[in-house]
């Protein structure tokens, strides 16, 4: 029933998301000429590079889960041996990835804002892009508090049962469906110019 209650709860943010999109093409049809020049403010590389450790860091959440479904919880040898984690060691490193990314979007928001002069009021393209890549950091944001949540679980609890690793395949559902939803962003805001 979680699973499925998420990805109904999943779909409605899909309806959000999709809104955001259809106001960035209504914005960016209606004035094709803010686009031309303020997409060259943007830093297509940093951009990139940041945009290629939030997706690997859904392989890493997936890993995570594989060791999850299998009831191996921690890691069963040396940390330096990647193939003997467990969950929590996987959902670490897809914490920290995504932290990565956090960051590298406000660094980004800082360069725009101090030293390109876009901000949220600039113009129809700052409004829609600090919108829409706001709001899905504030979605990455809450991935990664799951994960504390998930990561904390499996400190206190003296047994991995099965409702924690429901918890886990939950926040994966989640932590993907965030992913997807940048890589959209990516290739509209960033990609197509």
């Amino acid at each position: 029933m979680v699973s499925v209650g998420t990805i109904v709860w999943l779909s409605s943010e899909l309806m959000f998301f999709a809104a955001l999109f259809a106001i960035y093409f209504t914005l960016r049809a209606i004035r094709p000429d803010v686009w031309e020049t303020q997409s060259e403010l943007l830093n297509i590389p940093f951009s990139t590079a940041n945009t290629i450790i939030l997706v690997l860091s859904s392989v890493t959440c997936q890993l995570g889960v594989m060791r999850a479904e299998r009831g191996q919880v921690a890691r069963s040898g040396s940390l330096l041996n990647v193939g003997r984690w467990g969950m929590r060691e996987w959902f670490i490193l897809t914490f920290i990835m995504g932290a990565i990314f956090i960051g590298g979007q406000v660094w980004e928001y800082a360069e725009l804002a101090l030293h390109e002069g876009l901000t949220l009021s600039s113009d129809p393209f700052g409004s829609i892009f600090y919108l829409a890549t706001g709001f899905h950091g504030l979605h990455v944001t809450g991935g990664l508090i799951a994960f504390l949540f998930v990561i904390g679980r499996t400190y206190m609890a003296r047994r991995f049962t099965h409702e924690q690793a429901t918890s886990a395949i939950v926040v994966s559902y989640y932590w993907h469906f965030v992913d997807v939803v940048w890589v959209g962003l990516f290739f509209t805001i960033y990609v197509i110019q």
